[in-house]
């Protein structure tokens, strides 16, 4: 049993360390095509980042973690919510204007903000649900024309309700008992971690039970597997559907919001965007498991704070390090698929051979004879 169980661990792994070695490998091609260090890139890429740079990562990553996961969702259940980076917008910009006015004490306005925020995130998803339901529009379709209208009306509505900061167009500054306080993770960085990245955490032990040990989280994989073994088996599907990217939308409302009470207090022209799309390729990474998005996050975060140091110390460009990322999605898919045949070849043979010697003892006595 012990064999059979780190056998299971050795494939789970498998799959994405192959992406990753074939990704290094085909970039150091590209380097050395290019004309550039491979030598200089591989040292930068692989130093001990300092203590400031790990509470980067570690801020990055959980951001990109909520993104992941509110891919994941649509994922299991087969659905592909390209509307992330959209639904996390309107979220986001809804929460900062929001919780600019004031209306409420500073720990309310918080939890208000962080509630109204998923609400306009599965609001903004379950249009997408509510058309393939009703209309078979496909999601893919109608998420990525979402993300296109949530990013056109937030932009027009900054300009309606904004102030002009310079360069910068953003919404009113939150209030400063609403700011959410970092946390001390490290005593020599001078940053901190961001306090509401714990709702990454808390997100990721949701998303485990909800999917592992719910009658929802059961209908959930269950239609993603087969859609008509759901019908017939008295789940509907129609619902799951819409309540699915629900779900998922209320989940991409959160991404946006470490960022905003923990570090830029309010929303504008220069907040981070293409999260969204990031948590696609993490969820991908990561296999739609929780433990398994939290290494995809944890990687691209770390790839792209190094990405920082290619310039200055390997004379590098840092999109290089997007290109490996892109790498990583196309070849874990390629390796996910690779394992997946040797694991059923292994488990084909494994059988075989318990047939062949259980075969003898399940002989009739006329056979014996």
């Amino acid at each position: 049993m012990g064999k059979l169980d780190l056998r299971r661990i050795a494939l789970a792994l498998a799959a994405p360390v192959l992406a990753i070695v074939v990704a290094l490998v085909i970039t150091c091609l590209i380097l050395l095509a290019a004309g550039s260090s491979v030598s200089g890139f591989l040292s930068t890429i692989f130093s001990v980042p300092a203590e400031r740079n790990v509470i980067n990562i570690l801020n990055n990553a959980s951001i990109l973690y909520l993104s992941g996961l509110a891919a994941a969702i649509g994922f299991r259940m087969n659905l592909f919510n390209i509307g992330v980076e959209g639904q996390y917008q309107m979220a986001v910009f809804t929460a900062a204007v929001f919780a600019a006015q004031g209306w409420l004490p500073g720990p309310i306005n918080v939890i208000v903000s962080i509630i109204l925020a998923m609400l306009v995130g599965a609001i903004w998803a379950s249009i997408a649900g509510v058309l393939k339901v009703t209309r078979g529009v496909s999601e893919v379709i109608s998420t990525i024309m979402l993300n296109a209208i949530a990013v056109s009306l937030t932009a027009y509505m900054l300009r309606k309700v904004g102030v002009s900061t310079g360069s910068n167009l953003a919404t009113e500054e939150i209030p400063r008992d609403s700011w959410v306080g970092g946390i001390k993770l490290l005593s020599g960085a001078p940053n901190e971690l961001l306090g509401l990245s714990l709702l990454a955490v808390l997100g990721g032990i949701g998303y485990a039970i909800l999917l592992n040990r719910s009658k929802f989280g059961f209908a959930l994989r269950a239609t993603g597997t087969s859609a008509s073994a759901a019908v017939a088996s008295g789940i509907d599907v129609r619902r799951m559907v819409v309540v699915s990217l629900m779900i998922s939308g209320a989940v991409a409302g959160l991404i946006g919001l470490p960022l905003l009470f923990g570090n830029s207090h309010s929303y504008g022209t220069t907040f981070q965007a293409g999260i969204g799309f990031a948590g696609i390729a993490v969820a991908l990474l990561g296999r739609n498991n929780p433990i398994g998005i939290a290494f995809g996050a944890l990687l691209f975060s770390y790839l792209t704070e190094q990405s920082n140091l290619l310039e200055i110390n390997a004379q590098v460009s840092p999109d290089i390090v997007a290109i490996s990322q892109g790498v990583i999605v196309l070849a874990v898919v390629i390796a996910y698929e690779v394992v997946r045949r040797y694991r059923n070849a292994l488990e084909q043979r494994q059988v075989a051979a318990e047939l062949s010697t259980s075969a003898p003892s399940e002989a009739t006595p006329e056979a014996t004879r």
